[in-house]
């Protein structure tokens, strides 16, 4: 049974929401996050959740978009033995239509090692993703939510310091909600309130 509590948490100055657990803390409080993300951490699960703003990319279909930017984003972070475990067809996202034009949304999830920060590949923990593309094509923008979740934490990495080295703890021995839930909660949860946002965020 989950014991987390979980809230609306205002984004991007409160000009977007999404809902997830207040076990996961704002980064910006700790150190400088770049202006079109937002990042959330459980340091003591070494578990963490992004929101992102990305101009819309036109050449990328619909169909497989959660996909192709999960290959992205291993390619970004140097990562290992990237595969897809499952991915989505597209789904209509009538909340987010703007100016009468839809929006749409895929989903991916995805297992990956991958390096703590500025750590060497000796330090690769085996980590499963999970990414949300919300096409919000009535202002040209890609959002991307996205969701860690380590597997096995190797004992070079950063991360056994906090967490311990090998098999992560299930969230539901360790009393939390899972990721997949935490996910699925912040991408369905996600609502704007005031569209100029879109105007000024995006790199």
């Amino acid at each position: 049974m989950s014991q987390d509590v979980v809230y609306q948490r205002p984004l991007f100055g409160g000009k977007i929401s999404s809902t997830f657990p207040n076990r996961f803390q704002d980064v910006s409080d700790i150190r400088q996050v770049p202006d079109h993300q937002e990042v959330f951490a459980d340091p003591s699960r070494d578990e963490s959740l992004i929101v992102e703003l990305l101009e819309f990319k036109p050449d990328i279909a619909d169909d497989g978009s959660a996909a192709w930017f999960l290959q992205d984003l291993a390619r970004e972070q140097d990562a290992e033995g990237t595969v897809v475990i499952e991915q989505s067809g597209v789904l209509e996202a009538p909340g987010l239509m703007y100016n009468n034009i839809p929006a749409v949304v895929t989903t991916a999830v995805g297992q990956m090692a991958i390096s703590k920060g500025r750590q060497g590949r000796e330090a690769q923990n085996i980590v499963k993703v999970y990414l949300a593309n919300l096409r919000v094509k009535g202002v040209d923008t890609d959002v991307l939510i996205t969701a860690y979740e380590p597997i096995v934490i190797n004992p070079f990495s950063e991360s056994a310091d906090t967490v311990g080295a090998g098999m992560a703890v299930p969230a539901s021995q360790a009393g939390c909600m899972s990721m997949d839930e935490v996910f699925k909660l912040a991408a369905t949860s996600f609502k704007v309130y005031d569209w100029s946002l879109f105007d000024a965020s995006r790199p």
